[in-house]
């Protein structure tokens, strides 16, 4: 046996590693070379049946040269996937050796309020060294995901995929079936990096405008207008290039739980059909995605089947899942992933052999922040090639609460236009998906008109990173109350410069389109700065149950709310 296979597995995958990264493999022996490229394939272990044992405790991972502790799940990150039928019941025994209070929220999945796992609002959380049972039936179908509601325990790795068998085939089949989890890492600890931004907001922004952009602006706009334009954003205390709190200066951005030199594979012969399951696991990043030589046929959202649309791009929010087909023809392909600040990216391959390569695109050039993103419908001069037809000004209800040092600025006449790619998606030369593409498959029964309508905006200080509704952070709120079995109309206000994905628990958000015809259902809703979405609620879930900003983050600076259904 030779020196190189007595090796002890760890060492053997980082010499493997260190090879790849170095360029050293291409003067190897095919065998060697083969070896590599299998450490490549995910290795995320798949539990399947009715009862489920999960155990989360510590495990030390490198991502980044460093070695760190993870929190996982049975020892794997992410955790392993599940595969749950729908109609089943399932039976969930999740221990904690953590030296802390652990819990798992089952995201997107309809569940009595007390398996929804949110210590302090559904259950207890798991006490360390206990074990809490979850137990339900599976009502639903498709991609969706889980993930620790406890601490910061999802930034350090507290996530898996969970994949529900349809009772009816999908419509759209496939010879092939992949998982495609996104996700960021930091070698620091969380609370360290909360704490940095609390203390400077644009800690991790280095996309900072420079004199060469202003004399660029100069030269295309003027220079009073360009003067203006800067005097503006600095009078408001706010910078344009504000798109992401956390960049690649602190992250390793993952898929699969694998970086970008040590990326996942995933294997297909030419012609099949191949289904990718995208899930945003991440903490703090959206991603734009996108497979250069491919087209994307997207065919699910949250988990609902739709009506299927042909893109080249879509952006996912933080805790979205999208189902996408591909038919691969030979060769190799990119699976590119690049932050929405255009700091990194994440990177995969599908490939008919694992030897091959393909080239990674070059991260888009990142683009500022507009005036529409700051002021929303009233500003027609500069929308970058947005539709404004169908985004008329509305008139809006700030709550006096939103006048508070909490809150550094509001919208009065917002954008309803869901057609909007968003920043750094607009005009890029490639076919991008939009909200105005999602179209339920099949129209969800039983849909009513409102009884009532509540109005909810997202607030905040950038400067003292706090993060609210309507100003007033999560310790400050009262409980949002909704009659059981009545239908509510939700209008969230973004008065905010930053994307925020609105995650409610427990029940379906039935989007609507600006004219307030029921669009697509989903359990995540993404609001773009100065945008106004409206979507429609069944109150049909008894109980207690959280709805908070899936920024990670935010979510602890006090973007969250809780829900009592009675």
């Amino acid at each position: 046996m030779s020196q190189f296979q007595k090796m002890p597995s760890q060492t053997r995958r980082s010499f493997i590693k260190t090879l790849s990264a170095t360029g050293m493999m291409l003067g190897l022996p095919t065998w060697i070379r083969n070896a590599a490229a299998k450490s490549k394939l995910s290795s995320v272990p798949v539990l399947s049946g009715t009862e489920f044992t999960l155990t989360i405790a510590e495990t030390w991972v490198n991502f980044s040269g460093k070695s760190c502790k993870a929190t996982t799940v049975n020892g794997s990150l992410p955790a392993p996937t599940l595969r749950w039928r729908e109609g089943e019941m399932v039976t969930l025994h999740v221990t904690n050796q953590l030296d802390e209070e652990s819990s798992i929220h089952w995201h997107g999945i309809i569940l009595p309020f007390q398996m929804d796992g949110v210590p302090g609002i559904s259950f207890e959380g798991i006490a360390p060294g206990k074990t809490f049972t979850y137990r339900f039936k599976v009502q639903q179908a498709g991609t969706y995901w889980y993930h620790a509601h406890s601490g910061m325990q999802e930034q350090t790795g507290l996530y898996g995929a969970i994949i529900i068998e349809a009772l009816t085939p999908p419509a759209e089949s496939a010879d092939r079936d992949y998982i495609v989890m996104l996700s960021d890492w930091t070698d620091d600890p969380p609370m360290k990096v909360y704490t940095k931004l609390k203390k400077q907001s644009d800690y991790y922004n280095f996309n900072q405008p420079t004199v060469v952009d202003f004399f660029r602006d100069w030269a295309n706009d003027g220079f009073m207008a360009s003067l203006s334009k800067r005097q503006m954003w600095n009078q408001m205390r706010m910078n344009m290039t504000d798109l992401g709190d956390i960049s690649a200066y602190t992250y390793t951005y993952l898929l699969n739980g694998q970086n970008s030199n040590d990326y996942w594979i995933g294997l297909f012969k030419p012609g099949e059909r191949v289904r990718l399951r995208f899930i945003n696991a991440s903490a703090q990043t959206f991603f734009d995605v996108r497979i250069p030589g491919l087209q994307l046929q997207v065919v699910a959202a949250d988990g609902q089947a739709i009506e299927p649309v042909v893109v080249d791009e879509f952006r996912i929010g933080l805790a979205e899942t999208y189902d996408v087909l591909v038919t691969p023809t030979e060769g190799a392909y990119t699976v590119f992933a690049q932050s929405m600040d255009r700091s990194g990216y994440a990177r995969g391959l599908l490939a008919v052999d694992l030897n091959l390569e393909r080239a990674v695109p070059r991260v888009d050039k990142p683009q500022a922040l507009t005036m529409v993103d700051m002021m929303g419908a009233m500003n027609h001069a500069e929308h970058d090639g947005m539709s404004m037809a169908h985004s008329p000004a509305v008139a809006v209800r700030h709550a006096r609460t939103e006048f508070s040092p909490n809150v550094d600025m509001r919208v009065d006449t917002p954008r309803t236009n869901l057609d909007d790619p968003g920043v750094g998606l607009r005009n890029n030369g490639r076919r991008v998906l939009t909200y105005a593409d999602l179209r339920s498959a099949i129209k969800p029964q039983g849909l009513r008109e409102p009884e009532r309508e509540i109005e909810l905006h997202l607030t905040g200080n950038m400067e003292r990173y706090s993060w609210s509704i309507d100003g007033l952070g999560f310790g400050e709120s009262t409980p949002i109350h909704f009659r059981l079995g009545e239908w509510v109309r939700i209008i969230i206000v973004n008065d905010t410069m930053m994307t925020h994905p609105m995650h409610l628990h427990g029940m379906w958000c039935d989007l609507e389109s600006a004219d307030g015809e029921f669009q697509v259902r989903k359990h995540t809703i993404v609001v773009q700065p100065a945008q106004r979405v409206t979507f429609l609620v069944h109150a049909d879930a008894p109980g207690r149950w959280a709805w908070h900003c899936h920024l990670f983050y935010h979510m602890h600076a006090g973007m969250m709310r809780q829900v009592v259904v009675a």
